[in-house]
C-alpha cells in the first residue's frame, strides 16, 4: 500500500511531507478530491484523525496525524538517506530547528495572520505581541543562517524542510519585502531553498506577499432590506433564509464584541512634551551638510529633559566580538528587537575598532525618564548591556551624545567598523 496523504494540494503543513517523500525517493499521494470541511467530517477521516485535523497520512500499518510526526515517519521510511544527518549532535541539531520552527516561527506567523483571515478574534495587543516575538526568532533565525547555508551540516535536512515550509505561509500571505529586509540572510535562506528542485516541483513558483490582509470589518451583522409585503405564508419562509444563511456571521460578530479596548501603553499617558519626537528623526534623516550646526544644534533645541532621558550603553562582552560581521549582525538583531519601541525613542549604535575586540557602545533617547518598563521586559538584549543615565549638565558628557549622534570618527580614539541608526 501506498502512502497517502489526506489534506488539499495548497496546504503547506502537507508540502512537509511531500517534499521529504522527494528528497528520499519514496511515494506519498496525495487523496483525490479533498475538500476541507467536508472530507475531513466524514466518519472515516475522524477514524483517523479524531479532531477532524489535517493533514493525515494513511499507511500501512495505520494513520499518522500532525504534520511534522507525518514528516518524521516519511523521511525515516527509508533508512539510508541524509534528512536526519549522521551523528547524534546532527539529529540533536535538526530536532531543535524543528521545534525552533514549529513553536517560534510557525505559532507566531498563525497568531498574526489567522485572525486577519478571520480565524478567531483579532486582537491587537495579541498581534503586536506575535509580530514581537516573531521578529526575535526571524532575529535569531538571521544569525544563523548569516554563516550556514542550511540549518544543520551541509546539504538540506527535515529541519530545512519544516522551517521553509513554515515561514512560506508568511512570506506568501503576510510577510512583505518591506518586513523581511530586516533579516536578509533569511530572505537568502529561503529562497534558496524554495528554488531547490525537490522544492519546486511540490511549491511552483512562490511569491512574495505585496501586502498585509487587512483588519477584518467590525461592522454589525447587515440586516435584510426591507421588501414589498408578502402572502402570509412567506414569511416564514424568508425568516428561515436568514436562520440559515446567517448563524455564522451572528457568531463571528458576537465574537469580535468581545474584544476590550486596546490597554494604553503607560508612556503615552506622561504629560506632553515640546520635543516631538518624529521632527527630531526627519531633521536627523533630512541634513546632508553642517551636521553640527544643523542636527545637533537642533537635537539640543528640541530636547525635552523633563519628558524624555537620554542613555549610554556598552556591551558587557565585548572581548567575545572577535568576528567583525558576526558582532554588527549581533547589533542589527539587537536593533530588531527594540522595534516595539519605535514610536518612543531614537539610537545610535557604534562598532568600535580596526582589530578585534571590537566594542560595541551606543546612546538613546527615551520618552520618560526612566528606560521603558515594557522595553526591559520584552527585549531580553537589554540585559546583555550596561545602562548609564546621561548628566546634560556635565559638558564631557554632552560632547560624547553629540559624537554618537554624528558618527564622529575616531571616537574615542577609534576607528568605527559600523555605525547604525534607530529612529
Amino acid at each position: 500500500m501506498a502512502l497517502v496523504l489526506h489534506a488539499g494540494k495548497t496546504n503547506k503543513n502537507a508540502f512537509k511531507a511531500l517534499i521529504t517523500a522527494e528528497y528520499i525517493g519514496v511515494e506519498v499521494k496525495l487523496v483525490e478530491n479533498f475538500e476541507m470541511g467536508v472530507s475531513n467530517k466524514t466518519p472515516e477521516f475522524l477514524k483517523m484523525n479524531p479532531l477532524g485535523k489535517v493533514p493525515v497520512l494513511e499507511t500501512p500499518d495505520g494513520p499518522v496525524f500532525e504534520s511534522n510526526a507525518i514528516a518524521r515517519y516519511v523521511a525515516r521510511s527509508k533508512a539510508d538517506n541524509h534528512l536526519y544527518g549522521s551523528t547524534l549532535i546532527d539529529y540533536g541539531h535538526i530536532e531543535q530547528w524543528i521545534d525552533f520552527a514549529s513553536m517560534e516561527i510557525d505559532a507566531n506567523i498563525g497568531k498574526w495572520f489567522y485572525p486577519r483571515r478571520g480565524f478567531g478574534n483579532y486582537l491587537p495587543p495579541t498581534e503586536e505581541a506575535a509580530i514581537a516575538a516573531l521578529k526575535r526568532a526571524l532575529g535569531a533565525l538571521n544569525v544563523h543562517v548569516t554563516s550556514n547555508t542550511y540549518l544543520v551540516g551541509h546539504s538540506v535536512s527535515l529541519a530545512d524542510i519544516i522551517m521553509t515550509c513554515n515561514l512560506y505561509l508568511g512570506f506568501s500571505q503576510i510577510m512583505t519585502k518591506s518586513f523581511t529586509s530586516e533579516f536578509p540572510h533569511v530572505e537568502r535562506y529561503f529562497w534558496t531553498m524554495v528554488n531547490q528542485p525537490n522544492f519546486k516541483k511540490i511549491l511552483g513558483e512562490v511569491k512574495q506577499a505585496e501586502s498585509v490582509p487587512p483588519v477584518p470589518s467590525k461592522k454589525p451583522v447587515a440586516q435584510p432590506k426591507e421588501t414589498k409585503p408578502k402572502a402570509k405564508d412567506e414569511p416564514k419562509k424568508e425568516a428561515k433564509k436568514v436562520v440559515e444563511k446567517q448563524p455564522a456571521k451572528v457568531e463571528d460578530a458576537e465574537e469580535e464584541e468581545a474584544p476590550k479596548p486596546k490597554p494604553k501603553n503607560p508612556l503615552d499617558l506622561l504629560p506632553p512634551s515640546k520635543m516631538i519626537l518624529d521632527e527630531w528623526k526627519r531633521l536627523y534623516s533630512n541634513t546632508k551638510t553642517n551636521f553640527r550646526d544643523v542636527a545637533i544644534k537642533g537635537f539640543w533645541d528640541m530636547y525635552d529633559p523633563e519628558g524624555y532621558s537620554l542613555w549610554f550603553c556598552e556591551y558587557k562582552y565585548n572581548e567575545e566580538n572577535t568576528v567583525s560581521f558576526v558582532t554588527m549582525n549581533k547589533v542589527g538583531g539587537f536593533l530588531q528587537r527594540m522595534d516595539l519601541a519605535r514610536k518612543y525613542a531614537f539610537g545610535k549604535m557604534l562598532v568600535i575598532g580596526a582589530e578585534p575586540p571590537f566594542k560595541v557602545k551606543g546612546l538613546w533617547l527615551f520618552r520618560g525618564q526612566e528606560i521603558p518598563q515594557f522595553v526591559i521586559d520584552e527585549c531580553y538584549d537589554m540585559e546583555l548591556y550596561e545602562w548609564k543615565k546621561v548628566d546634560i549638565s556635565d559638558e564631557a558628557q554632552k560632547e560624547r551624545v553629540n559624537q554618537m549622534i554624528e558618527d564622529c570618527e575616531p571616537f574615542e580614539g577609534e576607528p568605527l567598523l559600523d555605525a547604525k541608526c534607530f529612529k
